[in-house]
C-alpha cells in the first residue's frame, strides 16, 4: 500500500473516531470514508477549525507554535502600534513583548514612562516593572517596586507578583522572611513552581524533612491532575524528582 493512501486512511480513521467522539452528525462519517481527502479538508474546515478558534488551549498552542516560527512578530506588532498611537495602552503592550522577549531593559523603561498622571501607581504596570528589574538582577529594587505596589493598591491580588515578592525577599538572603512568604504564596498558587522554589529554599535552608514533603506533594498532586496539567508542569515535576532523589541517598 503506498504512503498516500495509508496516511489518507489514517485521516480518514481520525476524522471519524473524532465525529464519534464529539457528538457530530453521524453522516459525516459516510462522507468520510467516501470521499477521502477532499472530505478530510471539508470536515476540517466546517466542524474542526472553528472550535479551534474558539478553544483557548488550540489558540495557546497555535501561539506557541507561531512563537517559535517568529518570536518577534508580537514584539513588532506592539512596535508598529506604539509608533503611530503613543497611548498608555500600547505603550503596556510594548512592555509586555518585551518583558516576554527578555529585553528587561527597554521593557523597565517603558514602564516607567507607562506610570505617570493616571497610571502613575497602576498595579499591573508596576508590577510588570518590578518583574523587569528582577529580570536585570536588581532585586532589591523590585522589591521596592513591589512594596510600593502594595501601599498603592491594597486590595491588588496577583500569584505571580506574590511568588515575584517571595523571590525578591529570597535574593537579599533572610531564608526566614522568604520561607514565610513562600508558605503563603503556594497555598493558592496555580502550578508547581512556588512549590518546586520553596522546596529549593527549604532545602538550602538545611529544613530536608520539609522540602521532601513539599517535593512530595508536588508529584502527588501532578499525578491526580489531567494529562495536560503534568505536560505544562513538567520543568518543575522532573525538579522534584530529582530533588527527592537526591535527598533519597
Amino acid at each position: 500500500m503506498s504512503p498516500l493512501l495509508l496516511l489518507s486512511f489514517a485521516l480518514q480513521i481520525a476524522c471519524c473516531v473524532h465525529v464519534v467522539r464529539t457528538g457530530r452528525p453521524l453522516y459525516w462519517v459516510f462522507i468520510l470514508l467516501l470521499f477521502s481527502f477532499i472530505a478530510v479538508i471539508v470536515y476540517f474546515i466546517a466542524e474542526i477549525l472553528p472550535d479551534l478558534r474558539h478553544n483557548p488551549s488550540a489558540r495557546r498552542t497555535v501561539r506557541s507554535v507561531r512563537n517559535r516560527i517568529d518570536p518577534e512578530r508580537d514584539r513588532r506588532d506592539a512596535a508598529k502600534l506604539l509608533k503611530a498611537a503613543d497611548t498608555p495602552q500600547n505603550r503596556r503592550r510594548l512592555a509586555e513583548e518585551s518583558l516576554r522577549s527578555g529585553d528587561y531593559a527597554h521593557a523597565a523603561e517603558l514602564y516607567e514612562q507607562a506610570l505617570k498622571g493616571l497610571y502613575a501607581t497602576d498595579p499591573d504596570l508596576m508590577l510588570g516593572l518590578a518583574k523587569a528589574q528582577f529580570g536585570l538582577g536588581d532585586s532589591p529594587k523590585a522589591r521596592a517596586t513591589l512594596d510600593a505596589l502594595i501601599a498603592a493598591n491594597p486590595s491588588f491580588r496577583s500569584a505571580d507578583g506574590h511568588l515575584l515578592y517571595a523571590r525578591t525577599v529570597e535574593d537579599t538572603g533572610d531564608a526566614t522572611a522568604a520561607i514565610h512568604e513562600y508558605e503563603a504564596v503556594v497555598q493558592g498558587y496555580p502550578g508547581e513552581e512556588a512549590r518546586a522554589r520553596f522546596g529549593l529554599l527549604l532545602r538550602r535552608a538545611g529544613e530536608d524533612g520539609r522540602a521532601r514533603a513539599v517535593f512530595q506533594e508536588i508529584l502527588d498532586r501532578s499525578d491526580a491532575a489531567p494529562r495536560y496539567y503534568r505536560r505544562e508542569q513538567q520543568d518543575w515535576i522532573d525538579v522534584a524528582k530529582r530533588e527527592l532523589a537526591t535527598l533519597a541517598r
